[in-house]
């Protein structure tokens, strides 16, 4: 069966062309007409748009094919940048990206502890410029800032609903006070989503890939595309596999409802069991006692490998109801915990998908371990303000308003 065209969920051609120059690294003029749905015409006349905005660049000729040689296209990574910002309780952190997505320059200032919105959102707005100024980048070629934290998020606007950690954020109008105070345009979003859509702007996922990422942070979330495209559902916040619910009798949870996956397993259960098993922790915030709690289980401490293979297989259950629901190729981990203690989870999350996956008889689920797992929700907020400003597609799950798109 040919393999489907790419280009046909963008909202236009040249986002369509930029996205595919993107993913290919470089790429001709003929083998983007092959790989698009667009006509040689067309091809060329974006192209040309492309090169005369700075987007992308000729860097050479490729093979011959028993005529000309064709001239190579590669974005232009220094053409544009984007901020990324994760807010989080234990710690903010920023990076500054290239179009490519690759990183420029990283910053990591203390959480929000205490500190009242408005204050945390002048600290984080003075810190973008002072490291503008300091690696030399003009603000005028920055397109966005993307903020992202654990959601739920009200996407532009505020958050609606937030874990115990960020409760004075509540109803805060966080997109529209940052953009005040920094000049630039700003994006919101939750982290799990971001750092999925980080994963295949980076370009180390096949662009027709149907995957997730299990997003493991103070919480636990996951992020979802298809095909290149974030699936978001009605209200921007598809994907909260840390709330299904694994036990109908099992404790409550912060969100409301009882035995999400999250209070069974996720990382404050993980600090909670290493303090009942008498671990020795210093009492910092969830992801600085979960660290120590990986450290532990690497020293070969059993306690702490009990626990946390225990957390293992709660993970390993959300994975297998996203890829039974979404008929996933692929589970990325990723997020600041799965960078301490992926190497624990990952065995027995695919373990569990290799017996347990529904379609396993027609396709497997390979697990993998994210390459940028630490500043995956940071990267993923850049990545964020790429494709909404460079490559924006059609909304993935919304068919009312795709065919408005469409006839638009």
């Amino acid at each position: 069966m040919p393999r489907q065209r790419l280009g046909t969920d963008h909202l236009s051609s040249q986002a369509a062309i930029l996205d595919i120059i993107r993913a290919a690294g470089t790429i001709s003029r003929v083998e983007l007409t092959q790989q698009s749905s667009f006509s040689a015409p067309t091809v060329s006349t974006v192209v040309r748009r492309l090169i005369d905005e700075g987007l992308v660049v000729e860097v050479g000729h490729g093979e011959s094919t028993g005529g000309k040689r064709p001239t190579l296209l590669q974005l232009n990574p220094a053409a544009r940048f984007a901020i990324g910002v994760h807010l989080d309780h234990g710690g903010i952190t920023s990076v500054l990206s290239d179009l490519a997505g690759t990183i420029v320059a990283r910053w990591k200032r203390p959480g929000i502890g205490s500190q009242e919105p408005p204050e945390v959102v002048d600290r984080i707005a003075a810190d973008i410029r002072d490291n503008l100024a300091r690696v030399a980048v003009d603000p005028e070629r920055v397109i966005g800032v993307g903020v992202v934290a654990p959601g739920p998020i009200f996407q532009h606007t505020r958050m609606t609903l937030t874990s115990p950690f960020m409760e004075r954020w509540t109803d805060f109008p966080l997109a529209s006070a940052l953009e005040d105070a920094i000049g630039l345009p700003v994006l919101l979003d939750n982290d799990a989503t971001a750092a999925a859509l980080g994963e295949y702007w980076a370009g180390a996922i096949d662009v027709r890939s149907t995957f997730a990422a299990l997003y493991m942070g103070s919480g636990l979330g996951a992020g979802i595309v298809l095909d290149g495209t974030v699936l978001r559902g009605s209200s921007s916040n598809a994907g909260e596999a840390g709330h299904l619910c694994l036990d109908m009798n099992g404790p409550q949870c912060w969100c409301g409802a009882r035995g999400c996956a999250e209070v069974l397993g996720g990382p404050q259960r993980v600090v909670d069991a290493a303090h009942d098993a008498g671990l020795a922790l210093t009492g910092g915030d969830v992801l600085q006692d979960f660290a120590e709690v990986a450290r532990a289980a690497g020293r070969g401490e059993e306690a702490a490998v009990a626990i946390l293979r225990d957390s293992a297989r709660y993970v390993a259950v959300c994975a297998q109801a996203l890829a039974n629901v979404l008929d996933l190729d692929l589970v990325v981990l990723t997020g600041p915990a799965f960078a301490l203690a992926g190497s624990l989870y990952l065995p027995v999350v695919q373990q569990h998908l290799d017996a347990t996956f529904f379609a396993r008889e027609s396709h497997s689920v390979e697990v993998l371990i994210s390459s940028n797992a630490p500043e995956a929700a940071a990267i993923g907020a850049c990545s964020l303000v790429l494709q909404s400003e460079l490559s924006p597609r059609r909304p993935g799950l919304r068919a009312v308003e795709v065919a408005l798109a469409a006839g638009s």
